[in-house]
């Protein structure tokens, strides 16, 4: 794995619009093998209802795609005031190609052909820049989480976790005090098209609540009843 790569133990959600179907599925392998969950689609309406409809951490977006052009959905995501991060993907190399993509309010673009390991890298710096937290530990309460080692320590006792329990408590907690449906949680760690049990979010909800709040008098995950889920400090 290249250095600095995101690990295994990372669970960020990309889309890729590109409408190259061979260069679409090489794209998502890649990002899947450094532990990205990815969805992909191969024209701008497509691509604009899964950002409508779905939480990505980041993009990656064709210019050059049917029904909607990739500026004509990047201008569409940023007039609903959707900031996530967005990368060009493009063959169109001119100065004023570039200057009129990162001026509709693109994070990045990379020009046709190009090096994985340089994607890789552009989309670890783009997400980096948008990140709303300035230290990679998250705290609540006596627990800490360390977004950098991917490690959990409550009380001083580190905590075992696998990587959906991990990306799990890490979405909760960066959202604390908030209540998390399932289907948020489904969709901020599962791929778009995931198929797996209706009640999977509870039965890793119940492996945390265990590892977090089973050796505790004071509990941190709350159910909240019809709703879903939150992290919040004990009172």
């Amino acid at each position: 794995m290249p250095a600095g790569a995101a690990g295994k133990e990372e669970i960020m959600r990309i889309l890729i619009a590109e409408d190259e179907r061979d260069l679409n599925r090489l794209i998502a392998r890649v990002l899947e093998k450094e532990g990205y969950g990815v969805d992909a689609c191969f024209d701008g309406e497509e691509a604009l209802y899964y950002l409508e409809n779905t939480e990505y951490d980041a993009a990656v977006l064709d210019i050059m795609m049917p029904k909607k052009d990739g500026l004509e959905v990047l201008k569409a995501v940023r007039k609903k005031g959707m900031d996530l991060p967005i990368m060009f993907l493009t063959a169109r190399d001119s100065i004023s190609d570039r200057v009129a993509g990162l001026d509709s309010g693109a994070d990045d673009y990379l020009i046709k052909p190009f090096d994985f390991d340089e994607l890789l890298a552009r989309i670890r710096s783009m997400t980096r820049k948008r990140s709303s937290h300035t230290s990679s530990v998250l705290t609540v309460g006596d627990l800490s989480l360390d977004t950098g080692s991917h490690t959990a320590v409550r009380g001083g006792k580190v905590i075992d976790l696998s990587a959906r329990e991990y990306a799990i408590l890490e979405y909760l907690c960066m959202n604390p005090g908030i209540v998390l449906s399932r289907e948020k949680i489904e969709n901020h760690i599962w791929n778009y098209d995931y198929s797996g049990g209706s009640n999977v979010v509870d039965v890793y909800i119940s492996y945390l609540r265990k590892k977090i709040d089973g050796g505790s008098p004071k509990k941190l995950i709350r159910t909240v009843w019809g709703s879903g889920w939150m992290i919040k400090e004990a009172e």
